[in-house]
């Protein structure tokens, strides 16, 4: 495995001798694994067999049993990043159907040495949390059914899956389409740090332009959500299964990792927060979000493939967009950056009505049926441990306020 990072270096590295590869981020795939694998060597017969099985396993409460049966494997027979991914994908995914097999209120205190002590060292050298990220449920879990074919959701699926049916299809499936919409977006960021560099007015333009339109189809990608994803079905199931132990209530005491840890771990569940696109355009385009959604955010970079931040901390490194853009005093060039901001708060603000409908309001028939009540001042948290809605406003909020104004550095 490539484990050469460049965050660190960039002072003295010049941009041109930034390679990608380096960053498993490329022109072609973005932040998406290019072509994940689906099986691992015969010697992982037994964490294979569990996967293909594992939302059935899960609704008949019979994982735990099969995760007893199953052998300590050593990760030694793993060669090369994309199948230490797929191990990744797979132990993930058994360790949060084996937390949540019954339900939000009955998750475990342990995890067994058999599941911990591989699920360690495989994130160890991975440089992942011991919880399934963003990068496994999403980045490293898709298949084309025809590899020929477009990376259409009719012609994609999961590798692994948990329970939540065809929804829980729609919901992993849409939100790699937002990754696959903002594959130009990547492209361009690059191209807009090297025309910073260079000074290129001329490249800079039609780079921010296409920046834009990238964003937009983002947004597009996301709104089939809509389509895809029925809200009570991921507000009491999938929901339960990208929980974490961190800032849950239902997991107070965090949970321990036999073999791995004397004391129990916590970690944050999946979050949007943990795509890097995201927080590229944000060191791009010099969104200072407020302090405390700062730090949330700061604190979901430790939950991405260590390349994926180090190019985030290139893209911060560069010279100063903004400022860049009001010292040219260019009207051009001030539009199609604040188009850009239109669009990411745009972006942001479809984000806030999906936890809405699919969080908020699901969460209150969830409730209803349940006779229970939700206080006024009450919140649903994200599955990362955020208050969402409170946390999705600020950093929506902030994303406006990096519109610039004419002339006066002053003024931004």
């Amino acid at each position: 495995m490539n484990r050469r990072t460049i965050g660190v270096k960039t002072q003295e590295t010049k941009m041109e001798e930034i390679k990608l590869e380096d960053c498993y981020v490329s022109e072609e795939y973005g932040f998406i694994l290019r072509d994940p694998l689906v099986k691992l060597p015969e010697y992982y017969k037994p964490w294979m067999d569990i996967a293909e099985h594992l939302a059935e396993l899960i609704e008949t409460k019979k994982l735990r049993d099969e995760v007893s049966k199953m052998p300590e494997l050593d990760i030694q027979h793993l060669k090369g990043h994309r199948q230490f991914r797929l191990a990744r994908v797979i132990l993930s995914h058994i360790v949060m159907g084996y937390v949540w097999q019954d339900g939000e209120t009955g998750g475990v205190k342990v995890l067994p040495r058999n599941l911990a002590m591989p699920y360690h060292q495989v994130s160890q050298t991975l440089g992942l949390p011991l919880i399934m990220v963003h990068a496994d449920f999403v980045l490293a879990n898709w298949r084309q059914k025809d590899p020929t074919g477009p990376l259409t959701i009719e012609n994609l699926s999961t590798i692994v899956s948990v329970p939540g049916g065809d929804s829980l299809q729609g919901f992993v499936l849409v939100t790699l389409l937002v990754e696959v919409a903002a594959i130009p977006a990547v492209k361009n960021i690059i191209r807009t740090v090297r025309a910073i560099e260079e000074e290129d007015r001329k490249t800079l333009l039609p780079t921010l332009q296409d920046l834009e339109q990238s964003i937009t189809k983002m947004g597009a990608a996301l709104q089939l959500m809509y389509e895809y994803v029925d809200s009570d079905v991921y507000y009491n199931t999938i929901r339960i299964f990208l929980s974490g132990w961190k800032d849950n209530p239902n997991m107070p005491e965090g949970l321990l990792y036999d073999g791995v840890s004397e004391e129990p771990l916590y970690f944050s569940g999946g979050s949007a927060a943990q795509s890097s696109v995201y927080h590229a355009f944000d060191e791009l385009l010099g969104i200072q979000h407020q302090p405390q959604s700062a730090d949330f955010l700061l604190k979901m970079r430790s939950y991405m493939p260590p390349a994926h931040n180090n190019f985030i901390n290139w893209v911060r490194e560069a010279p100063r967009l903004s400022e860049y853009i009001i010292r040219c005093d260019d009207p051009t060039l001030l539009s199609a950056f604040n188009q850009c901001i239109s669009a990411l708060t745009e972006l942001r603000s479809l984000h806030i009505r999906i936890v809405s409908k699919y969080v908020n309001a699901a969460g209150v028939r969830a409730r209803i049926k349940k006779n229970q009540n939700l206080g006024q001042d009450q919140q649903e948290r994200g599955t990362g441990g955020s208050q969402a809605m409170t946390f999705l406003k600020s950093i929506r909020d902030t994303s406006k306020e990096g519109l610039l104004r004419h002339s006066n550095p002053g003024d931004h």
